[in-house]
């Protein structure tokens, strides 16, 4: 693609064809666009073009500043957040080349028809999610925007298998290894904090309340997404504050009223309590759509109680009381994981 010929669509994306060849300024970097993937030299690679756009170029240079603090952190790449290769300008659009990875959480369950994941390797996936997060947090930062999306499988290969009693193909991963992604609103401590953070329905009480937030927020959204892949559905399913925090009661109980008195968003309140009526549309939905937290157990093996208590520790109301990512790691939920499986440096098949 020559310079003359570069061309924006009007909301500033860069339309290439397939074939189109995008070369650094300095030096000799050459992407060949072909079939929906790129190739750098003889490897494959993803490849992020960012809008033309000056806010969208901004938000790519301070996920680049992220992405280089997490590569010099962990050179060797064991801590399971996807590795940037580099990053270039290519007349005016910011481009960040990724190790090339497979399928979405969501994506693979999605097209699985929203089966969930299967108990073991539900467990394997939480674990690296969980290893990988700690990993930010140790390193002063927060993601986020941790959602189903944002967790990639590094090989979504799958076999399909009968399923007699429902009547229906099934498909199971033959690899559970995954990547955590998306690191455009991750932030560091010392960083502005914006007031509202992460997807809708994987947010924090304490994001939707705006008492500030740290990284316990990213628990929370794990804690969300683990019982999506639990159940195959989401469970906060909604798009208006006051409707989620009566799931949340409904979930977890009534919110703290440490939490209550220190917020700011009191017309969300009647004297100490959610100001929700259970009787209105609204109110019925809720309670049709969301029940307490234990009542979502599957099945009485040990297994599935231990998911729900690691759960509770993690959908816990006040963040200073939530379960901190090391201590999530050493649940009991996690003790039946092979030692291989807990190593960063071995992703081995999980059977069902």
């Amino acid at each position: 693609m020559r310079a003359s010929a570069v061309q924006d669509d009007e909301e500033g994306h860069l339309v290439y064809r397939a074939g189109d060849v995008l070369q650094d300024r300095c030096g000799w970097f050459c992407l060949t666009l072909v079939n929906g993937c790129v190739c750098r030299g003889e490897s494959r690679v993803a490849l992020k073009i960012i809008k033309n756009v000056e806010k969208y170029k901004e938000a790519a240079r301070l996920e680049i500043n992220v992405l280089e603090k997490i590569k010099e952190k962990d050179p060797e790449n064991k801590y399971l957040c996807v590795q940037m290769f580099d990053s270039f300008d290519y007349h005016g659009h910011v481009c960040i080349s990724f190790e090339l990875l497979a399928l979405s959480t969501f994506d693979f369950m999605k097209e699985n028809d929203y089966l969930p994941y299967p108990l073991n390797q539900l467990r394997h996936m939480a674990y690296q999610i969980c290893s990988a997060v700690k990993f930010l947090h140790d390193n002063k930062l927060t993601h986020t925007d941790l959602k189903p999306e944002n967790i990639l499988f590094v090989n979504s290969e799958f076999s399909t298998f009968y399923n007699a009693e429902k009547k229906r193909q099934e498909r199971v991963l033959k690899n559970t290894a995954v990547r955590v992604v998306d690191f455009g609103s991750a932030t560091f401590d010392h960083e502005h904090h914006s007031a509202i953070v992460s997807t809708r329905h994987y947010r924090a009480p304490e994001v939707i309340l705006e008492l500030g937030w740290s990284q316990p927020c990213d628990v929370w959204s794990i804690g969300c997404i683990l019982l999506e892949y639990y159940l195959g559905f989401t469970l906060f399913q909604t798009h208006d504050n006051m409707e989620h925090l009566a799931m949340m009661e409904r979930v977890q109980g009534p919110i703290p009223s440490k939490m209550i008195r220190k917020t700011r968003k009191q017309k969300y309140f009647y004297r100490g309590r959610l100001d929700w009526n259970e009787n209105s549309s609204a109110g019925r939905y809720v309670r049709e759509n969301c029940k307490p937290l234990r009542r979502y157990v599957l099945s009485e093996v040990s297994d599935h109680h231990q998911l729900f208590d690691l759960l509770d520790g993690m959908l816990e109301f006040e963040p200073e009381q939530r379960l901190s990512l090391s201590s999530c790691l050493h649940h009991a939920f996690f003790s039946s994981l092979q030692e291989g499986q807990r190593s960063s440096y071995i992703n081995r098949d999980v059977s069902r």
